[in-house]
């Protein structure tokens, strides 16, 4: 039988993990599907993209099911303008943001210098046709780069490859916290494009940073989509990288997890140990670092079960918030149970849920 040969280990398609962008085929989204009447930052559909927000329209955001044909992708990430602004003002941002630990991007060896490049590759399409501005923001030292892209033909999925120099200034922070970013921007106010566009590693001024950029939020006939998102050192781009569904799934559960979502779901079991005071223990994935409770409140939104009982309340709180795999929520008021009895939580409402946020 011939043997096959092995790859060299600097052979590039046998390196693993080589994107450094978690869930660059947007294909978890745990918190949501879809998200309107959107006006402000934060995570809102899909894992590890952050929606950088404000003062410059309103808009719907999904996972879609739209993408480039023959790729492998399934699913794309959609904004789409509702209330357009065509006029936004100075401090108005808009962007798509990926935040990355210092941690995981030491090997780019930023600050000395052997910096690496590196090559950001993306699939996009857009009815709105075009300049747009993909940045790298080294957040431990207020650094940044710019590059522009097009978008040559409306309606039309692009592949783009942008190249960036290494940074021989201001290393990056080697622990779980937010050092790097990769931003696309959408539209912006005179605050961040009445500079000079700024295309080498320089300190960061704001006014340099979205110049000659389209304005993504002029008209609700506007969309832009985005998927194949890959962020790698060096300065060849390679084929995306497919992990397995778990594997990804499990990658964006340092950050967010979702525990439950709509009616009687399963949340966590623990115990009384007052007449009015309930400890319930979740068992998690560990997070990146000390997680928030996500959580959405209404009139007998969950329910205390046991005790040959049901008791209905309308939100619980975060007892014990250290990041290990169990966590401990309680209600400690406005419960009528029985100490020393066995209880579990679950949802109660189809609008319930509950998660744990350790977003950058």
């Amino acid at each position: 039988m011939p043997i096959s040969k092995i790859p060299s280990a600097g052979f590039q398609d046998n390196v693993k993990f080589r994107n450094i962008i978690i869930n660059g085929d947007m294909s978890i989204a745990q918190r949501a599907t879809s998200a309107s009447s959107l006006t402000s930052s934060g995570y809102h559909t899909v894992d590890r993209f952050r929606t950088r927000l404000g003062s410059i329209g309103t808009w719907t955001q999904s996972q879609s099911t739209d993408v480039p044909t023959g790729q492998g992708f399934a699913t794309s990430l959609k904004m789409d303008c509702t209330t357009a602004n065509a006029s936004p003002s100075a401090a108005a941002a808009l962007s798509i943001q990926h935040k990355i630990e210092g941690q995981n991007v030491q090997y780019l060896k930023k600050g000395t210098s052997s910096a690496e490049s590196t090559t950001l590759s993306f699939w996009v399409k857009s009815n709105k046709t075009g300049t747009y501005i993909a940045e790298l923001f080294d957040n431990d030292n207020q650094r940044q780069i710019s590059q522009t892209y097009t978008i040559s033909s409306a309606n039309t999925w692009e592949k783009k490859t942008l190249t960036f120099a290494g940074d021989t200034t201001g290393a990056l922070g080697n622990d779980n916290g937010n050092s790097f970013l990769v931003e696309f921007w959408l539209g912006a106010g005179s605050n961040y494009t009445s500079g000079t566009l700024n295309t080498s590693w320089n300190s960061n001024t704001n006014t340099n940073r979205v110049v000659g950029s389209v304005n993504l939020a002029d008209s609700t006939d506007n969309e832009w989509y985005i998927t194949g998102v890959q962020l790698e050192a060096g300065e060849v781009a390679s084929d995306f990288e497919f992990l397995p569904h778990d594997v990804n799934l499990q990658r964006c559960r340092r950050y967010y997890q979702l525990i439950a979502s709509g009616t009687n779901k399963a949340i966590g079991d623990g115990g009384a140990y007052s007449d009015s005071n309930v400890w319930v223990f979740v068992h998690t994935k560990p997070f990146r670092a000390t997680p928030s409770i996500d959580i959405v409140s209404g009139t007998n939104y969950y329910a205390f079960i046991g005790n040959n009982s049901s008791v209905n309340v309308n939100d619980v709180i975060l007892e014990n918030n250290a990041h290990a795999d169990v966590i401990r929520i309680a209600k400690t008021s406005g419960v009528s149970v029985s100490q020393g009895k066995a209880y579990f939580l679950n949802t109660n409402n189809s609008s319930a849920f509950i998660g744990f946020d350790a977003e950058l």
